[in-house]
């Protein structure tokens, strides 16, 4: 049992750093915050990826151009260029990380206002860092896991933030309905996103990539926005006052 309550912390404690803060936050600004309030953030985000730790800097240029080419050959990731999900999350390693470390030249549209924390991100993303991570993971496993079948979430523990990127940028490319006819092939996964917290509305955040509430119809709740309301009226973030979803096309 503590495995599983384990994998559910880890599942949706990484999810929502991951969506709140390198997406919402980096890649489209959705909202603002104080400098120390990001630094928390930061910190939270390196605490529930782990070993999985995703650079806000690294992850917001790339989200920004997966926008602005979505679907052709210069998307960081489409189904459309790529065999199979590996060879994608393979190609998408590379150009993350060619980002991050500055290895490649990127337009300055993409890199405006994204927020970086050099010595931390460096931290954080060291070798040292997720060998320590990964140490934890199976401390814990060897302690608390009670049948054999248990370590088989052990990988997902070891790989969850690109098992989220792949559930997005690969499955909601391929699988699930449209809200708005769009020149890419973006899908919304699920009607009731309750394993994506809000990630799974993908036709509707390509619609309107600067709206916090990725939900559109009555049925599809945003549990990452909902939080973030609750975060703005306590003040920790600043929401941006931006135009309502524009009625389905279908």
């Amino acid at each position: 049992m503590a495995v599983i309550i384990f994998m559910i912390i880890l599942w949706y404690g990484g999810l929502f750093f991951q969506t709140f803060f390198l997406h919402r936050y980096s890649a489209h600004q959705m909202f603002t915050m104080s400098k120390p309030a990001e630094k928390v953030v930061f910190f939270l985000t390196w605490l529930f990826q782990g070993s999985n730790y995703l650079s806000a800097y690294g992850y917001g240029i790339m989200h920004r151009m997966h926008h602005a080419y979505a679907d052709t050959e210069k998307d960081p990731h489409s189904p459309k260029f790529d065999k199979n999900l590996f060879a994608m999350m393979w190609r998408t390693k590379n150009t993350y990380q060619d980002i991050n470390q500055q290895l490649v030249n990127v337009d300055e549209k993409f890199t405006k206002n994204v927020p970086q924390w050099l010595w931390f991100d460096k931290l954080a993303s060291s070798r040292i860092s997720r060998v320590m991570w990964a140490a934890v993971y199976i401390t814990f496993f060897a302690f608390f896991a009670t049948s054999l079948w248990q370590w088989l979430f052990l990988p997902i523990a070891l790989f969850m933030a690109p098992i989220h990127g792949v559930i997005i940028n690969w499955y909601a490319h391929i699988y699930g309905y449209v809200n708005y006819k769009l020149k890419d092939t973006s899908k919304n996964l699920l009607p009731f996103d309750f394993l994506m917290m809000g990630e799974s509305y993908h036709n509707n955040h390509h619609k309107n990539g600067s709206n916090a509430n990725f939900g559109v119809r009555w049925f599809e709740i945003d549990p990452t926005y909902l939080i973030m309301k609750v975060l703005h009226a306590v003040g920790f973030i600043q929401l941006k006052k931006v135009p309502a979803h524009s009625t389905p096309d279908a």
